[in-house]
């Protein structure tokens, strides 16, 4: 296909530049239009050997799904966001199953609760989220769970739906609080870094990661969020994941590439679908 990048060229790690993943981006969002194929290459060529790129709504997943049929390396996933679910039609477990019959469609979600700018749609929000995780259930597949401002109708309502039946699950762009975080990590789900915990004021969230299994670490962008520094301010994209996984490598006392392969076996788990293969041999 015209325009199609090969991650299988030139694939051969080096120190500087060891395989990592870039577990949450927004490929399909207009400040990458012009150039989404260059976007891509710099991740390559920054390391980033996976990516997955989150839909917002179900009517938006058609263009994620064909940016990740676009590129190889490049996965999706689609949910309705939480500030979206008063705006958008509800979404149905029957239509999510549809999504996750591509096989490059590996995780449900965004979804989760903002309080912070949405607190009116609350009850839209939870309807929403307990429609995520039925269809969690049924797939197999893991929620990619976004929380703001509302730690403690998340860790209970994600307590109560675990309990009916297991999941998977990343809290996404975790800036939480720590009880929160430790509700997570007790139904078995993982944290990911974002350039959040790369800013210089986040000590306190540094220190909740710092407590945190290391198995139970991702590291995303959120782009074209949330820059990590030395990028803060501007656009961001895949390739900058590599200055937050330094972060994390300094705090949890590793070398990058030990945090780059600890961060990508993480990845695999949860994300199986877009799980790298076994070496041969």
């Amino acid at each position: 296909m015209h325009g199609r990048l090969n991650f299988r060229q030139n694939m051969v790690e080096t120190p500087e530049h060891p395989a990592i993943v870039d577990s949450h981006c927004h490929l399909d969002f207009p400040q990458f239009a012009d150039e989404l194929a260059e976007v891509v290459a710099r991740a390559r060529a920054a390391g980033v050997t996976r990516m997955v790129t989150i839909a917002t709504t179900l009517r938006s997943a058609p263009a994620a799904q064909a940016i990740a049929e676009r590129f190889e390396g490049v996965f999706f996933a689609a949910g309705t966001h939480p500030m979206s679910a008063a705006k958008e039609p509800m979404a149905t477990v029957e239509a999510i199953e549809a999504l996750a019959r591509h096989p490059k469609f590996v995780a449900i979600g965004e979804t989760g609760l903002d309080y912070h700018y949405t607190a009116e749609s609350r009850d839209a929000q939870i309807e929403s989220l307990r429609i995520h995780a039925e269809a969690a259930r049924r797939t197999g597949l893991p929620l990619v769970i976004h929380a703001r401002d509302a730690d403690e109708d998340m860790a209970r309502i994600l307590t109560e739906e675990h309990r009916a039946g297991a999941f998977g699950c990343v809290m996404h762009c975790f800036s939480s609080g720590a009880a929160l975080a430790e509700a997570a990590l007790d139904l078995g789900f993982y944290l990911s870094m974002s350039g959040i915990a790369a800013f210089p004021k986040s000590t306190a969230l540094r220190e909740i990661f710092r407590a945190a299994p290391i198995d139970r670490i991702l590291v995303e962008t959120d782009a074209p969020y949330l820059a990590p520094p030395p990028h803060r301010g501007k656009r961001n994209e895949p390739a900058f994941v590599v200055h937050t996984a330094r972060v994390g490598a300094e705090l949890f006392g590793m070398d990058y590439a030990a945090f780059a392969h600890a961060t990508s076996r993480n990845f695999d788990r949860l994300f199986t679908r877009a799980a790298a293969p076994a070496p041969a041999g």
